[in-house]
């Protein structure tokens, strides 16, 4: 089969291959992410063909036979420097890893500046971004005069990509590249000769020539959504309770799903090569397998797990169910998580955690301030204010206005780049919002996750985001320090603050699936 790619004639087997086995696997051409393959729902692997934008995950490569397939390094030097340029200026990359498909999408409609936000709203449809929460990429595309509240434009350098490791807690560069898709992910970097290495539903590996083969053999089955609604694991405590507080299990869906690779003998390759993942990879399963993989088979192994094995057996945050007087004091149900109960009164002295046993997929406090972030929502609700200040030395304010938009106000030490201070905050804000009105997965009464397809945790799109404005403190020279997390329970104490105060979360499960 031929097709031309980025200019140049190829030629493949046609194996019953989709486009991104073919441009990944057999081509090496890895600026198309696989995000979900093959559910066709996060547009990271986003293409070209003939002009076109395609889902490369779910179309079949002998369609693209005698037809012309463009990635970012087949657009015109120009028009590519152009958008990479444009989502430096406002922010609208981090990690990378979705921008490359997004940033082909909204080529085909123009140039930066010359879009309407109505109709990349309707492009971002197809996509999923979890790291800016969507309104930075709008301002690269629209050309808002609002975009940026401190215009300065990103410098690829130290401080830039400083602000923005401190924010993901996890080494990560800033740069042009990046936004083309060239953040150095574990699975962009593995030997070309590497086995590959998949996990089954139940854990056990399988290991192959291709990853093809290697999901063939554990019997991979596509992740589906289910009809089931999502519940709250853990009652309420008894008593007589001025504020109450139910949590369910959610999905962190970042957009990498775990990867690594090693060598025998070496050392393998961080899944967090170029992002935090929110804390969801901070244990991942990924490098030690790859480790022992490798050294069993004298070669180079490559782990990949799917988007339905990163839900199944990654992290979640521990679900509480909390009862709190006006005086502070009360008790927090949780589920049992080392670490949590330190969390929860390091902010809430004065109440009574309690842990409890629950079937459900593992819990942990790597995730993104899981437990502190839940004790300050009950602290700002109880003085019915949405300020948080950490242990760190961040303070953020959220408040929503008159008109549905919503002010963060951040002081997080030197700001060293405010426009990737303020694409972290606003980025956390869009998490914090799903938090507590839309996000949540299904999880039965054995503990088994139902909800496998990235389109069914509730995640908040562009179309639904409301404003946001950020106010950095500019100022401000202390040693800078972590902002986001801080925005991140901020703005969802002023959401549940906003919505009065209704005991289960999410509020408004169903709006935005």
């Amino acid at each position: 089969m031929q097709f031309t790619l980025n200019g140049a004639q190829v030629d493949v087997d046609d194996a019953g291959a989709t486009l991104l086995d073919v441009l990944r696997e057999r081509l090496g051409v890895t600026s198309a992410k696989d995000g979900c393959s093959p559910q066709g729902q996060c547009g990271c692997c986003t293409v070209l063909v003939d002009g076109s934008p395609r889902v490369a995950c779910v179309t079949p490569a002998r369609r693209v036979a005698g037809r012309e397939v463009t990635t970012v390094e087949g657009l015109e030097p120009e028009r590519r420097d152009e958008w990479a340029d444009a989502l430096m200026t406002t922010g609208g990359s981090q990690c990378g890893f979705c921008t490359p498909g997004i940033l082909l999408r909204l080529a085909a409609l123009g140039a930066p500046g010359s879009i309407t936000e109505e109709k990349a709203e309707t492009a971002l449809l197809a996509h999923l971004c979890r790291c800016t929460g969507w309104q930075t990429i709008l301002e690269a595309a629209t050309g808002s005069s609002r975009a940026v509240d401190h215009r300065e434009p990103v410098a690829a350098g130290s401080r830039s990509s400083e602000r923005a490791s401190i924010e993901g807690r996890a080494p990560q560069r800033v740069g042009a590249d990046v936004a083309l898709g060239a953040g150095g992910f574990s699975e962009d970097t593995a030997p070309a000769d590497a086995l590959v290495a998949v996990p089954n539903a139940a854990g056990d590996w399988f290991v192959a020539e291709t990853l093809a083969e290697a999901r063939r053999l554990a019997g991979k089955v596509q992740g589906r959504r289910t009809t089931v609604p999502p519940v709250h694991p853990l009652e309420l405590p008894p008593g007589e309770w001025d504020l109450t507080l139910r949590t369910t299990w959610i999905e962190p869906a970042y957009l990498e799903p775990d990867a690594s690779w090693c060598v025998p003998g070496g050392e393998p390759s961080s899944p967090l090569a170029n992002g935090g993942a929110f804390g969801g990879k901070v244990d991942s399963i990924a490098p030690a397998t790859a480790r022992r993989l490798a050294d069993e088979h004298g070669r180079a192994v490559r782990v990949v797990l799917s988007r339905e094995d990163t839900v199944r057996l990654g992290p979640k945050r521990p679900p509480i169910a909390a009862g709190l007087r006006a005086d502070g004091t009360g008790i927090v149900r949780v589920v049992r998580t080392p670490g949590i109960a330190e969390r929860i009164r390091s902010v809430l002295p004065d109440v009574e955690v309690e842990e409890v046993d629950v079937a459900g997929p593992r819990t942990s406090t790597a995730l993104r301030a899981a437990g502190w972030a839940e004790a300050w929502v009950l602290r700002a609700a109880l003085a019915r204010r949405a300020g948080v200040e950490t242990h760190e030395g961040a303070v953020a304010e959220a408040i929503f206005e008159a008109d549905g938009s919503l002010l963060v106000r951040l002081a997080a030490g030197d700001p060293l780049d405010p426009v990737v201070l303020r694409s972290y905050a606003i980025g956390a804000a869009h998490l914090g919002l799903g938090w507590v009105t839309s996000e949540g997965i299904a999880v039965d009464g054995d503990g088994e996750v139902h909800d496998l397809t990235i389109r069914s945790f509730g995640i908040l799109r562009a179309k639904d985001m409301p404003r946001v404005t950020v106010e950095l403190a500019l100022a401000d020279r202390r040693p800078p320090v972590n902002g986001s997390d801080a925005v991140f329970a901020a703005v969802a104490a002023a959401a549940w603050l906003e919505r009065g105060l209704p005991t289960d979360w999410p509020t408004e499960r169903g709006t935005h699936r």
